[in-house]
């Protein structure tokens, strides 16, 4: 066992005692077994705390940390990081909503010490009944780091995965504080891009871990609020320089730009709440950009035309998403979705 190299395991968690259980019995499962474990209650209401003092009094690897202010969900993800041990050679995260199969450690590490250059290795998961991200061409087990952040930067499928599916260099955590931007909530990938800036990325062709759909989570808030267009761009301002030549950039920021506006249009179109349009407009006022009206009216304009052309669809989406408006009006506003 102590010739393995240490893998620290984090938890971060927050109102999880119904799930948490199962997460923990993942981890004590594994066929890999040096690894220690941190898990990191952020100012849980519910019994959540009592379950980590449980298990961590059976096993001395476990340990918790009970926080002392409670932090949103992407700065609670860099607190957690923070606690990787200084002796481990590889990080792993694990949502305590999540678990592992058996064998998930054994094979991303087996993954990563075959292939040194690797700094990110990625699996399959299970979202209750489907196999989750599309991955790399068997038996492709490892790809050049900017090769694949190229093509993804390019529009390709996203094979990085959920923080649960993946394995990460410790060292490259540490030398990023914090290592998740915390002002995009999409920040995983975004962290799979910086990291892959000096190291390549690894896949194992096995579903490895289980992703629990979340009523509270990252998903959630980005489909009430449409982010993923967002998310994807401020990602894009910031590593397409990196990744694309100069012809590539401008062409597909120019199609992101595009999307977006399309996205903002058709909530114009749907009367949405001053808080969606506050997210949206501090998002990209934190990266110094803004919404041009003339352009967001043409897209508008663009929006209305493609309705016409389908009206008996049209006319259905129009009448839900006014319902849904007349809804939001009549609630008070600490009903509103809020950022996680």
């Amino acid at each position: 066992m102590s010739e393995d190299p240490l893998v620290s395991v984090v938890t971060p968690v927050y109102n999880g005692a119904e799930f948490l259980p199962q997460c923990i019995e993942s981890v004590l499962a594994q066929t890999y077994q040096n690894w220690d474990y941190t898990i990191v209650n952020n100012c849980s209401t519910d019994g959540t705390l009592a379950v980590c003092l449980k298990y961590a009094e059976s096993d001395p690897r476990i340990r918790v940390i009970n926080a002392s202010n409670f932090l949103r969900i992407i700065e609670n993800h860099n607190r957690a990081l923070s606690y990787v041990s200084p002796h481990a050679k590889y990080c792993k995260v694990v949502f305590a909503d999540d678990w592992l199969f058996p064998s998930c450690l054994q094979d991303l590490v087996a993954n990563a010490e075959q292939h040194p250059s690797v700094g990110v290795v990625s699996s399959y998961a299970l979202e209750v009944d489907r196999v989750l991200w599309a991955g790399l061409p068997f038996p492709s087990h490892v790809v050049d780091g900017r090769e694949i952040c190229r093509r993804k930067l390019a529009g390709g499928v996203d094979v990085f995965g959920t923080l649960t599916a993946q394995l990460i260099r410790a060292d490259l955590v540490r030398k990023r504080t914090p290592f998740f931007n915390e002002q995009n909530l999409h920040a995983d990938t975004e962290a799979c891009l910086s990291v892959l800036q000096e190291s390549d990325f690894g896949f194992v062709h096995q579903v490895l871990s289980y992703s629990r759909p979340r009523p509270h989570s990252n998903n959630v808030f980005a489909n009430s609020f449409e982010t993923r267009a967002l998310g994807g761009l401020i990602t894009f301002l910031k590593y397409g320089p990196i990744y694309l030549n100069r012809d590539e950039y401008d062409c597909y920021l120019k199609s992101r730009l595009t999307e977006y506006r399309r996205v903002l249009a058709k909530n114009v179109l749907r009367c949405r709440s001053t808080a969606f349009w506050r997210y949206h407009r501090e998002a990209l006022s934190a990266i110094g950009c803004k919404v041009d009206p003339f352009l967001l009216a043409v897209s508008v304009c663009r929006e209305l035309v493609r309705m016409m052309l389908r009206p008996t669809t049209s006319a259905r989406e129009m009448t839900r998403w006014w319902r849904e408006a007349v809804s939001r009006f009549g609630q008070p506003r600490s009903s509103e979705v809020r950022f996680p």
